[in-house]
């Protein structure tokens, strides 16, 4: 690309250099209107442009105008009612390309520099197992850091873990009520063992929620003493979060992305802001009660049944869900981490959702006129039948298990080639083939 702006400007300049020796002062100045083509490197119609003014015909002009060319760097040829085709000279492109080679950053300057740019991406849940729905989000994100950073931007990874709600309060409660469950480990049990029987955990509090009112509002005491600060359930709640990270790194290193735990800033994080935000949203006038709830409304967004589709910052219960979260998240990174641009990593199924955040953010003022906010959507992974991706029980795919299935296929494909590879040597060309594959 660089090289291609670089002819342009190149070709720019010998048409207006020919415009200035074979016109009068007053028109020499004007657009050289030159073009890509496909009949030539490129094209330029000034002269169908400038002929009446210049009280020439077209193509007679177009005639002046190549004779001025210097053949040098540019030749051209008149074509038609007064084309201009022209070809930068192959010694001029050579000439690029060694100088492009010569630099390190291949003549790429930093045109971001003396910026700051948020990325959040990855996102996967604490007590979960990271699927093949994150492989899309974390890889994307991942370049988009390494572009912009390679830009000369300052770059902060953010990875918004789920690790607040309802849903703690829920498998905290069951994991205390089934001590007979080893979900801390052992011998020879790792991070993502653990994170493999918390799933399991998961699910199975999440049933019991399902069908026992009485285990219903033990949960929800639980998440009570959860948002209140009590420490024996902090205390489970830290080593959820600490287990879990440990486990998304290694999928991370797997995968040879730049995430680190210092890069988690998960709701949590965001908790102690979520009255700040409700209070300045009502006092602006944005936020209002709506049958119990305290929601936002939108003048150009209505549902199919043509009543407004409201953002719903705070429940009827009084709980905050995903929108004060992700509301509280962008007042922040906007305020505290003074971003001039902001990227949200998120399958394309929540663009509605950022569409909401963000005008609500504008008219509060936490978004200015000088900070981008942008979606950066993707599409779901796909199976057979044009259905999510599942595994053949049901399940989404643990991304752990899909890594696998890529190593032991570069393997067989390792082993059908020849090479002289073997032990660590060989192992390293297998994971390097599979995290540039993913």
């Amino acid at each position: 690309m660089t090289e291609v702006l670089a002819a342009f400007s190149l070709v720019e300049h010998a048409v207006s250099a020919a415009m200035t020796r074979a016109l009068p002062r007053e028109l020499s100045k004007r657009d050289p209107l030159v073009r890509p083509s496909e009949h030539a490197d490129f094209q330029s119609n000034v002269a169908l442009s400038l002929a009446r003014d210049a009280g020439m015909p077209t193509r007679e002009l177009a005639q002046a105008l190549h004779h001025e060319l210097d053949g040098n760097a540019v030749s051209s040829t008149v074509s038609g009612p007064g084309f201009l085709n022209l070809t930068v000279a192959d010694a001029q492109l050579w000439s690029q390309v060694e100088a492009r080679l010569a630099d390190h950053r291949l003549g790429l300057g930093l045109p971001l520099a003396g910026t700051r740019t948020v990325v959040d991406y990855s996102a996967p849940n604490i007590a979960k197992e990271m699927h093949v729905g994150h492989l899309r989000t974390t890889v994307i994100g991942d370049c988009l850091v390494r572009v912009l950073t390679f830009l000369g931007g300052d770059v902060v990874r953010q990875n918004h873990l789920g690790d607040w709600g309802t849903q703690f309060g829920m498998l905290i409660q069951y994991i205390d009520e089934h001590p007979e469950v080893q979900w801390r480990g052992g011998t020879g049990c790792g991070a993502g063992e653990q994170v493999s029987v918390l799933d399991s955990l998961y699910r199975a509090a999440r049933q019991t929620f399902d069908a026992d009112p009485a285990f219903v509002e033990r949960a929800r005491l639980r998440v009570v003493a959860l948002q209140s600060g009590d420490e024996v359930t902090l205390g489970v709640w830290r080593e959820l979060v600490e287990v879990s990270t440990r486990a998304f790194q290694q999928l991370y290193d797997r995968l040879g992305v730049l995430l680190t735990e210092q890069d988690c800033a998960g709701e949590s994080t965001y908790n102690q802001f979520l009255d700040e935000v409700v209070a300045e949203l009502v006092e602006a006038g944005i936020a209002v009660d709506s049958d119990g709830a305290l929601c936002v409304f939108f003048d150009d967004l209505t549902g199919p049944d043509g009543e407004p589709v409201p953002l719903i910052v705070r429940k009827k219960d009084g709980g905050y869900g995903y929108a004060a979260t992700d509301l509280a998240t962008i007042r922040y990174r906007s305020r505290k981490l003074e971003a001039d641009r902001i990227l949200y990593v998120v399958d394309a199924r929540q663009a509605l959702h950022f569409q909401m955040v963000f005008d609500t953010a504008r008219r509060v003022g936490w978004l200015t006129d000088d900070v981008e906010a942008v979606h950066v959507p993707f599409g779901t992974v796909m199976g057979p039948g044009g259905t999510p991706f599942k595994t053949r029980s049901g399940g989404t795919v643990r991304l752990s298990e899909l890594l696998d299935a890529a190593v032991e296929g570069a393997r067989e494909a390792m082993a059908g080639k020849p090479h002289d590879l073997t032990g660590d040597a060989l192992e390293q060309v297998i994971q390097a083939a599979v995290a540039s594959f993913t």
